[in-house]
């Protein structure tokens, strides 16, 4: 029994990870109709600029704060400029089809531009170990779970209670009648795609002393997150963090009582269930279109 909590402490604690990332594709999804297979390259990337600056004696916090604003303009204003603004009036499948490029262009970039080894990350949490009832926990779990929740809850919070994050709704929910009720629809679709830059730094943070930091780190999580949002419903943000926590604690029981060589298919395999028996998410909402 202590070996299973273990596990599943261990799982909401990279499940709340995950959580961060799925939280960029819904928040991109309802706001602008976007979908970023980036996403994964998105928390990459900032992990290795964190590093650098880490390298030029910067301390971790400071290094993340720089990280963070860098972020904002090149995966936030820059991205949406350079690739969704172009490409929005011919429809969502050149932007998958863009977004797609752009992640292999990233993880290209890093590998030839930086290295392809992998290179240890600091953590932002103590090497600590806690025993409560015979579970032993690590210091990095617990503040990961909380961190990473509190983000989340915080975004939810600023959606939902303030006159920006109002807005950003009222965007997402229908952009013409947002535009004649006087919201800045452009301003508040930019904040989404920044909010989505700040979310994929503190994922990186949290989860590269984890993965550690590699060109192809990307990858996986970006997969991850995507089932994620869709196991939890792709056009709510409080499934993304359903979604994470489940894919994250079924993939670490997968790996001890079944077999590590199916820890990485545990995703693909809750997502083609729920895909097949509710295929809006598990909290997501049936949205009719017409054709």
């Amino acid at each position: 029994m202590t070996d299973f909590l273990q596990l599943f402490i261990s799982g909401m604690a990279t499940g709340s990870i995950y959580a961060l990332a799925a939280l960029g594709f819904t928040l991109l999804w309802q706001a602008s109709g976007t979908i970023n297979f980036a996403q994964g390259e998105f928390v990459m990337l900032p992990a290795f600029l964190m590093l650098a600056f880490n390298a030029l004696g910067l301390p971790l916090l400071l290094s993340f704060a720089l990280t963070c604003a860098v972020a904002v303009l090149v995966l936030g204003w820059g991205f949406k400029r350079g690739v969704v603004d172009p490409l929005f009036k011919y429809g969502l499948m050149p932007i998958v089809v863009a977004t797609i490029g752009l992640a292999i262009a990233m993880r290209s970039g890093v590998r030839a531009g930086y290295s392809a080894e992998a290179h240890p990350f600091p953590s932002l949490f103590a090497d600590k170990l806690f025993n409560m009832a015979g579970v032993t926990i690590t210091l990095a779990d617990i503040g990961t779970l909380l961190l990473a929740l509190a983000l989340v809850f915080a975004t939810q919070a600023f959606l939902a209670k303030t006159v920006t994050g109002r807005a950003m709704q009222a965007v997402a929910q229908n952009t013409e009648s947002a535009t004649v009720l006087g919201i800045n629809v452009p301003r508040m679709i930019f904040y989404t795609f920044a909010i989505n830059a700040v979310l994929a730094c503190a994922a990186a943070l949290l989860v590269t002393p984890t993965y550690l930091a590699k060109f192809d780190m990307g990858e996986s999580l970006g997969n991850k997150a995507f089932f994620a949002a869709i196991i939890g419903g792709f056009n709510n943000s409080r499934g993304a963090l359903l979604g994470g926590v489940i894919v994250g604690v079924c993939e670490n029981l997968a790996a001890a009582y079944i077999s590590a060589a199916y820890k990485d298919a545990v995703a693909l395999i809750i997502f083609m269930l729920v895909i097949l028996f509710k295929p809006q998410g598990l909290l997501g909402k049936k949205v009719e279109r017409k054709v």
